[in-house]
């Protein structure tokens, strides 16, 4: 009975109510990662091509604490694994290289395997397995070694060139391509990896993938067929904001698109994908229903 009353508390206790049980480990935390954050945020996620990192970070805390009284359910009786240990060991060594090397994967890495660690030894591994997609959507905040982004970045920023290109060409615009330079009017734009580049795809795929985790479909067709439009979806509202630093660049000057509205461009990015999720989630949950009816009429008939 005993046993019993101390499961039933562990499995209702709300996240607040574990916090001063984990103070110590929150204490550590900050004392090893508030430098690393106040670096990043002055130095690479002040950046336009890592600007997402902080996001990344801040909606997977708030995934751990939205998943955390159904994770405790689901850990309720397990004890800690010590294989968390190796685990711990791991991060730690990665912030040391990473923080006294300058490499930003692995300091950055290091915070999601610390943070898989202390969830393997308090909770075991039953509660990892639950919080899987938090931890995997922290992977898109690791920034990727540069040779691949490089090799990635210039077919995307081609690709993205060639359709914006022909998309105002379409509209009676006066543009020419070079590679990734575009001409429009006495303009001059050079596709940079910041407008067109594999972060930004990467993010992107990050924000579908998010979405799909929240909304949490119950439709197997519209969850795969969503989760592979993603990357189209991505492509198109890459091609929108050069379009739309194009289209500033030509009617207000190169002032204006190099100034504050290239940094509203990138919202612009932003809200085109989101905008873009919704509307193919929309039509598909319009097949789904239709099928459903189809279905249903048929079993009557």
């Amino acid at each position: 009975m005993k046993q019993a009353t101390v499961s039933s508390v562990h499995r209702d206790r709300a996240p607040s109510t574990v916090l001063p049980e984990l103070w110590p480990v929150i204490l550590g935390l900050l004392v090893l990662y508030v430098p690393t954050l106040y670096s990043l945020m002055t130095g690479l996620w002040a950046t336009e091509e890592q600007a997402h990192g902080p996001i990344i970070l801040g909606l997977s805390v708030w995934l751990l604490y939205r998943q955390w009284p159904e994770m405790c359910r689901v850990s309720d009786g397990d004890a800690g694994s010590p294989l968390g240990w190796p685990v711990f060991v791991v991060g730690l060594l990665m912030y040391i290289l990473g923080r006294s090397q300058a490499i930003a994967a692995f300091e950055i890495g290091s915070i999601l395997v610390v943070l898989m660690s202390i969830v393997l030894i308090k909770f075991g591994p039953n509660a990892l397995r639950y919080q899987w997609f938090p931890f995997f959507f922290m992977f898109f905040m690791i920034p990727l070694p540069g040779a691949i982004v490089s090799q990635l970045t210039m077919p995307m920023k081609m690709a993205v060139s060639w359709a914006t290109e022909h998309v105002l060409f379409a509209f009676g615009y006066p543009i020419a391509r070079a590679g990734v330079i575009l001409q429009i009017g006495q303009y001059q734009l050079l596709v940079a990896d910041a407008c067109a580049g594999l972060q930004t795809l990467l993010t992107l795929e990050a924000l579908g993938l998010f979405y799909l985790n929240v909304v949490r479909h119950s439709s197997a067709f519209r969850n795969i067929t969503l989760a592979l439009l993603i990357i189209p979806i991505s492509f198109s509202a890459n091609v929108i904001r050069v379009i739309t630093l194009s289209l500033v660049t030509y009617y207000l000057g190169d002032a204006a698109g190099q100034g504050f509205l290239h940094g509203f461009a990138g919202m612009v990015l932003f809200v085109t994908a989101l905008v873009l999720i919704l509307s193919v989630d929309s039509f598909l949950q319009w097949i789904v229903r239709r099928q459903t009816t189809a279905a249903r009429t048929g079993e009557k008939t």
